[in-house]
């Protein structure tokens, strides 16, 4: 047995830990030659494709001029034109890029900035945060206090910060979840610096869909009381939903915006959090105790930085979305074999009925075992299976990957 200690995996149950020596494309392949299809894209980083030839190069060429550099008063070419890059994608509001490492640290630095602007500008303490329920934001606290409280982090629930969780808008109970937030601000705005959302879809909440027009009224309600409006679009950007950005998909840009996953392409960890120069300039000051006080050792890792600057010169020269619509209309073509199906851009998703509808659901290591015995890598919400793969996806592998739901759904017989 090996003595590393894996992520979200229960040691004692002596699940298999496949080695993987090799990747290309939607495939991991093992020493003996097995080629398992990723089905989740790594855990929804790799959008292009493992081993995508451009983005290896960058890395290749990146990692013979430099190593990590310290980014507190200096900086480097790939930082700079990567910066650059991403803005062309991004509404000009979002002036501001900062660096770090994962979706979570992105989300950490997102809910500081927002809190740390009411201090800095006007000494006021507003700690509150505003998020959906089922939501997900990482594993760090401030990620885990603004996403549910559950099996992921009730040992930690004394030490979690105050946040408002707004009841989910499920289709036809929306003006519910508006409601909740209005009343909220009405009686706490002066405690509340920001509300934080996973635009149109909960990730690990369930691949839980909700309407754009959501996120639009939300938004007037925050922009009505001073509130910020951070997007969690760690999972959801770079073309997941079917647009590069969710928030695309309405007429609302965030005051922040946290990206990470698919920035790198999936290659190597990157994050940034994009914010409005309202923020910046709450702590632009002469005074240093005014400075924003977050980093992190490896804050914008040059090779990192190249490798994101050559997935977004992918984005500029291809049609990308276009390989997301041809998934979806894949999907489209299977919707009705399954219950409670749905659809988004490049994620399908659907529930098993009958069973514990929790992240803990007997079900799901059941139809693990299932689909790793056939060579495809899904791993299933409690009772929601999911399909999110990189967009390079063979149609051959999406026939596959579908043909191995259909029989898993034989196990519940």
């Amino acid at each position: 047995m090996s003595n590393i200690w894996h992520p979200f995996t229960q040691h004692g149950l002596n699940e298999p830990i496949i080695e993987i020596e090799r990747t290309k494309d939607e495939f991991l392949i093992t020493k003996d030659g097995r080629q398992i299809i990723d089905g989740i894209s790594s855990w929804w980083v790799n959008t292009l494709g493992h081993s995508n030839p451009h983005i290896m190069s960058a890395i290749e060429a990146q990692s013979k001029l430099t190593d990590q550099i310290i980014f507190a008063g200096f900086s480097h070419s790939p930082s700079l034109l990567m910066s650059e890059k991403l803005h062309k994608f991004l509404p000009p509001s979002l002036e501001y890029t900062f660096f770090s490492d994962s979706g979570s640290t992105a989300v950490e630095v997102g809910l500081k900035m927002a809190i740390g602007y009411f201090y800095n500008k006007y000494g006021q303490n507003r700690s509150k945060i505003v998020a959906l329920e089922h939501s997900y934001h990482g594993d760090t606290f401030g990620g885990m206090s603004s996403g549910a409280r559950g099996v992921f982090n009730c040992a930690y629930s004394s030490m979690l910060f105050d946040v408002e969780h707004l009841p989910f808008p499920y289709q036809n109970q929306e003006q519910q979840t508006i409601d909740s937030f209005k009343n909220i601000l009405e009686k706490e705005h002066k405690k509340i610096s920001a509300i934080i959302l996973e635009p149109l879809v909960l990730g690990s909440g369930g691949m839980l869909l909700y309407e754009p027009y959501v996120i639009e009224e939300l938004y007037k309600i925050a922009k009505d009381y001073g509130i910020f409006f951070i997007l969690d679009e760690v999972m959801t950007g770079f073309g997941r939903t079917g647009t590069m950005f969710a928030f695309e998909q309405t007429s609302i840009v965030p005051d922040i915006i946290c990206l990470s996953k698919g920035l790198t392409g999936g290659s190597l960890p990157l994050a940034v959090t994009c914010s409005t120069k309202e923020l910046f300039d709450a702590y632009y000051s002469d005074d240093k105790a005014k400075m924003f006080f977050h980093s992190s050792s490896f804050t914008a890792n040059p090779i990192a930085a190249a490798a994101a600057l050559a997935n977004l010169e992918i984005w500029e020269s291809e049609d990308i979305l276009s390989k997301v619509d041809r998934i979806n209309a894949f999907y489209e073509k299977e919707m009705s074999h399954f219950k409670n199906a749905r659809k988004i851009g490049g994620i399908f998703a659907f529930d098993i009925d009958g069973v514990s509808n929790n992240y803990m659901a007997d079900i799901a290591p059941l139809l693990y075992k299932f689909y790793r015995e056939n060579d495809v890598l899904l791993r299933p919400l409690g009772n929601t299976v999911y399909v999110m793969p990189p967009y390079c996806i063979k149609n051959s592998s999406l026939e596959k990957i579908f043909a191995i739901l259909k029989d898993s759904l034989t196990l519940l017989n």
